[in-house]
């Protein structure tokens, strides 16, 4: 034989090693399981839909399929098997892509009705030579909407002697119409020692010398596809030319060294920033790709912290046990708020990295700027040496800080929450909530309900009347009050009729009449005036807080974004707290 001929008899080994039984399907058990069980029962659906990612054989399996429903057997006499013969000229013929009955159809390069209706209209004649008329379209979410319909009725009902296999990498794109019509599989990744496995016989059976790290990488890299497993172990040999090692099988994938890459990633945790930049440097003279690497951290960070939670992870076969050891090190010294933060910083690099005109130049600076917030404490931490730290010294001729009047003296109470809520901290004074449609028959007694203007502006509240409620509190300098009667100076600003519509909504919300009147003076501060003076008194007493002013030392940029005092904390949880459940209470005891 000739090169020429041996070169032209050669085969990749994706195609070599195509599965032809369901026995050699790898991964897909639960499936194969099913078909079984369905083949044996006599009970062959009209139509099956194969999903799943690349590469783990939804082409492969309709071709089983369509072989296992026309297998005759070596003797000619056989019926459906999922154990097809291939032997016979059916199973042969099938497996070449040359079976006169079994047709198969790309619907990425054929979209169109046009397409479809030559199927339906072939769909009336009979098989030429085999048991049944088989049509396997690939990549079926790519056909049309039109030509999705125009295969419903058909796909619905068709002739006996016919059966429909569908392949998709993208089941969500497939009407549910057509979804409900078939027998759907999901064609599952092939788990990493199922993947190894079947890589080791490949390699054997081809008599290569591969190491079984390499063959680690090749099964990280296919990321649960057989057949770009198959592919790069295909190009691994031919790389090796003899024996294949791991360094060959990640010169040729384009990968840093993993050893190297941790390195790097426990530089960045320690904060060595130069340190850091050199081994960057170092893997980038080397030939790694700068957004590579990048990529590599991601996955560490990614793989550290599952390791933490779930630290039977560090078992994976395709990671060797060196890299195990440090990673679960690294999972067990680094609080997950720090990898947590690491990976979106991550994410962050691989977005600026992809889109700068020097990819060096920006992992460099994402490098840096991940050491320098490695270094910073956790909040709690913080915390702990503000308290623990000097405090800070006191302003001349001020309190001492913790002495009385000093910072550690708790915020004012007495009129903190004055207007908050819209209802002053007057003794017994209550709201009118749920009080007004309780209308008595007396008008002075309806309006009693009522002694001070902040029940007025919560009875506006518990309508949500917004806009009213926002006009009183901001433009009403409240002059005189008594029940029933409302005198105030408006603001510069005040809409003209403000008075108007306020009296209006009290009469229909009390049902009595309200006098609302203007005066031109003796208004009192509004009441967002006075909710804005008590946030300033609240924050210029917060700011003598010693712990405080420690934070504004060590962060001058910082800003009080709010104040609670002990009492709102206190009402806070109580309504946050779950109703205690009567223990007698009896579900199902009637009224």
């Amino acid at each position: 034989m000739t090169d020429a001929d041996t070169q032209a008899a050669y085969q990749v080994l994706a195609r070599k090693y195509r599965p032809e039984t369901f026995a050699d399907l790898v991964g897909q058990d639960a499936m194969v399981r099913t078909l079984k069980n369905a083949f044996k029962a006599d009970r062959i659906a009209q139509a099956f839909i194969m999903t799943g990612i690349r590469g783990t054989g939804k082409t492969t399996t309709a071709r089983i399929i369509a072989k296992g429903m026309n297998c005759i057997g070596p003797d000619g006499q056989g019926g459906p098997t999922t154990d097809p013969c291939g032997v016979c000229e059916h199973c042969k013929a099938i497996m070449e892509g040359r079976h006169v009955d079994v047709l198969e159809m790309d619907a990425a390069s054929r979209t169109g009705v046009g397409d479809i209706r030559e199927i339906i209209d072939s769909v009336a004649y009979r098989a030429a030579s085999a048991r049944y008329k088989i049509y396997i379209i690939d990549e079926v979410h790519m056909l049309s909407t039109s030509a999705f319909n125009a295969l419903l009725k058909t796909l619905e009902e068709p002739p006996a002697h016919v059966k429909f296999i569908f392949a998709t990498t993208e089941i969500r794109k497939v009407p549910v119409t057509v979804l409900s019509r078939c027998q759907r599989f999901d064609l599952r990744r092939i788990d990493p020692e199922q993947m190894i496995a079947m890589l080791r016989r490949i390699a054997d059976a081809e008599k290569a010398e591969i190491a079984d790290d390499a063959l680690a990488l090749i099964t990280r890299a296919a990321e649960g596809s057989a057949r770009d497993a198959t592919s790069l172990l295909d190009q691994a040999i031919s790389h090796g030319a003899g024996e294949t090692t791991a360094e060959q099988v990640r010169a040729m994938l384009g990968l840093a060294d993993r050893g190297r890459v941790l390195d790097l990633f426990d530089l960045i945790m320690k904060g060595d920033a130069a340190g850091a930049l050199g081994e960057l440097s170092g893997q980038y003279a080397e030939g790694a790709d700068p957004m590579a690497v990048l990529r590599d951290l991601a996955e560490i960070a990614h793989w550290v912290s599952v390791v933490k939670i779930t630290p039977e992870a560090a078992e994976d076969p395709t990671i060797g046990p060196d890299e195990r050891d440090r990673g679960r090190t690294m999972a067990e010294a680094l609080p997950m708020r720090v990898l947590t933060r690491m990976w979106q910083m991550l994410l962050k690099a691989l977005e600026e990295v992809s889109q700068a005109p020097n990819s060096m130049m920006a992992a460099e600076m994402a490098v840096i700027r991940m050491t320098h917030v490695a270094e910073l404490p956790a909040p709690e931490d913080l915390v702990r040496r503000l308290q623990d730290g000097p405090p800070p010294q006191p302003p001349a001729g001020g309190p001492a800080p913790g002495g009385p009047g000093g910072g550690n003296a708790p915020a004012p109470t007495g009129h903190t929450s004055a207007y908050s809520s819209g209802v002053s901290a007057q003794p017994g004074a209550s709201g009118p909530s749920g009080q007004t449609t309780a209308v008595a028959a007396q008008s002075d007694t309806a309006l009693a309900h009522y002694p001070t203007f902040d029940h007025v502006v919560e009875l506006i509240r518990a309508h949500r009347d917004v806009k009213l409620l926002v006009e009183v509190e901001t433009c009403v300098q409240l002059a005189a009050y008594r029940p029933g009667r409302i005198e105030f100076c408006p603001t510069d600003d005040a809409p003209a009729d403000l008075a108007a519509r306020l009296g209006a909504a009290l009469q229909r919300w009390t049902g009595n009449r309200w006098g609302v009147s203007v005066v031109s003076e003796g208004g009192k501060p509004t009441i967002a005036a006075l909710r804005d003076a008590e946030r300033i008194a609240l924050e210029d007493e917060a700011k003598t807080h010693p712990l405080v002013q420690a934070v504004f030392s060590a962060f001058p940029g910082a800003k009080i974004t709010g104040i609670r005092t002990p009492e709102e904390q206190q009402a806070e949880a109580q309504a946050e707290a779950l109703p205690e459940v009567d223990e007698e209470w009896d579900p199902f005891e009637e009224d």
